[in-house]
């Protein structure tokens, strides 16, 4: 069993070694659009994102440039489902910053030199030395800027990752052969138990927190814990002409709430 999380730029070859290590383990890949069939299925897709064509290619790059927040919620969303799951390679979308602090979760960073990218594009695509060369700092630029806005942090960061792998020195074969490798080893293939249960646990609690905030107007004064597997703990204060009721059953809805406790207290109105 691993989970894995894979960040490369373009031209690094990190889609290729990311399909055969899943090939290799037997996981799913989880790359751009099967994210998109994800959230899909999740219908995590909210209402303002109507407009959009959902099954298009691009739909992720789309919805950051047009609604960032629902973006973060939406990603939250899927990569936290995978993640309660066990098992899978997760490529680019923050996941190694999302996934930070799950101990089953290997943090894998390909590298290739500006070279090697550069070789890779105008062999891959047929394009110009230009070209390519604009293609990878825009796409470099892109990633960074994501990281920065949403998390805070600097894509570049060695913490972020527990393997660097060289592909202009492995090549894709031995690159790939190298991870298969690692998430075999007796310390990522242990994964524990304990490990997954947080995992499940802290992917229902963003689920739980994704729901309230489509539910309520002022969603910030409520806050949920996931104490055991299936059990939400709602504690706060709740808007006085918010529906309780409405907000409870919202977040009953939600696939793996099993029960929900709740310790809401209206808020006081105050005379002008």
């Amino acid at each position: 069993m691993a989970l894995i999380t894979i960040t490369t730029g373009i031209g690094c070859g990190g889609p290729e070694i990311a399909r055969r290590v899943a090939n290799g383990l037997g996981i799913p890949l989880y790359d751009d659009e099967k994210l998109r069939e994800e959230s899909i299925a999740m219908g995590l897709s909210s209402k303002e994102l109507k407009s959009l064509d959902e099954k298009a290619p691009g739909f992720f790059s789309r919805v950051l440039e047009l609604r960032p927040q629902s973006y973060l919620e939406l990603l939250e969303a899927v990569v936290y489902e995978i993640s309660r799951r066990g098992e899978g390679i997760i490529i680019g979308h923050g996941a190694q910053f999302l996934l930070r602090d799950f101990g089953c979760a290997l943090h894998v960073r390909i590298y290739s030199s500006e070279e090697g990218r550069l070789e890779d594009l105008i062999s891959s695509h047929k394009i110009s030395r230009e070209a390519a060369g604009k293609t990878i700092r825009a796409d470099d630029s892109s990633k960074r800027g994501f990281m920065h806005y949403a998390f805070d942090m600097d894509w570049d960061d060695p913490a972020l990752y527990d393997l660097t792998i060289n592909k202009d020195k492995l090549g894709i074969e031995a690159a790939a052969d190298l991870l298969i490798s690692v998430a075999r080893s007796e310390i990522i293939d242990t994964c524990s138990l304990q490990a997954l249960e947080t995992m499940e646990r802290f992917g229902l609690k963003k689920l739980v927190e994704t729901s309230i905030k489509k539910t309520i107007l002022i969603p910030r004064n409520i806050h949920v814990e996931v104490p055991e597997t299936g059990v939400v703990v709602l504690t706060g204060i709740i808007n006085p002409l918010e529906s309780k009721d409405v907000l409870l059953a919202a977040v009953k809805a939600v696939p793996g709430v099993t029960k929900v406790r709740e310790d809401l207290t209206p808020e006081k109105m105050h005379d002008i």
